[in-house]
């Protein structure tokens, strides 16, 4: 399985810090953001990564190089415009071979057992895989609605009717789908990737929600970003336990 960051957004809520910084290089602990992701990627088996490049691109290209020194063959998927997280993939879709992919927002932070999502994806054969939590505001963020044998039955009130109890849940901006979704993208158009998701809903594919438990922070404002390091001052969660593994 390949996997990909989304690193191209301009990180607004963070300015003026990412006017000269882009987000997913900016340090938690002393290591940039998408560095603890891709340690994350390579900890649990990952070879091949793709990155989507905007704002800033060429800092994130020269500072993380070919990935050679974390173990990782990095190839850069760069949008002179963005293109939004559909779009995004889209752009990308031909490194990925035509088969299932982990998708990675670059702005969040998590702990989660990759390979055990990745084999849960496979063994229920699932067309995508999203990463929800639960969360008191799970509706400001995008509601996301689990029912049954974990099925994803809407996204933000988006899908099918469905009248058995569901599990209000967030989506945690993690993902893998297999690339046939795309196939209903415009290329270089601007778009979001829970439309196709929607899309598979409906036609009654299966679209499953997998619940995080560990620690999750979107590293997206000022507050939340200083929270997240509080966080990793006071071991909630430890890169060195990532660098171990991978190296």
């Amino acid at each position: 399985m390949k996997a990909m960051i989304l690193a191209a957004g301009l990180g607004t809520r963070l300015r003026p810090l990412t006017n000269t910084v882009p987000k997913p290089l900016l340090p938690v602990g002393g290591v940039p953001l998408i560095v603890w992701n891709l340690l994350l990627l390579k900890q649990h088996g990952f070879h091949d990564v793709v990155i989507n490049l905007h704002h800033l691109g060429p800092m994130i290209e020269q500072a993380l190089g070919s990935g050679s020194k974390f173990g990782l063959r990095l190839i850069y998927s760069r949008e002179p415009v963005i293109l939004g997280t559909g779009g995004g993939i889209k752009q990308a879709e031909g490194y990925f071979a035509n088969e299932a992919v982990l998708v990675l927002n670059g702005d969040t932070l998590f702990d989660l057992d990759v390979s055990a999502l990745c084999a849960f994806h496979r063994e229920r054969k699932a067309v995508a895989t999203l990463v929800v939590r639960e969360d008191p505001d799970a509706a400001q963020w995008g509601l996301v609605e689990v029912g049954e044998e974990d099925r994803i039955v809407r996204i933000t009130g988006k899908g099918v009717p469905d009248p058995v109890p569901i599990k209000p849940r967030m989506f945690a901006g993690v993902h893998i789908l297999h690339p046939r979704l795309l196939r209903g993208v415009p290329k270089g158009v601007v778009s979001s990737i829970i439309d196709p998701y929607v899309g598979a809903i409906m036609r009654g594919e299966t679209v499953l929600g997998y619940d995080l438990t560990g620690y999750w922070s979107d590293v997206g404002t000022p507050e939340r970003y200083a929270q997240t390091e509080r966080d990793v001052m006071a071991g909630r969660i430890r890169l060195d336990d990532r660098q171990a593994a991978s190296g």
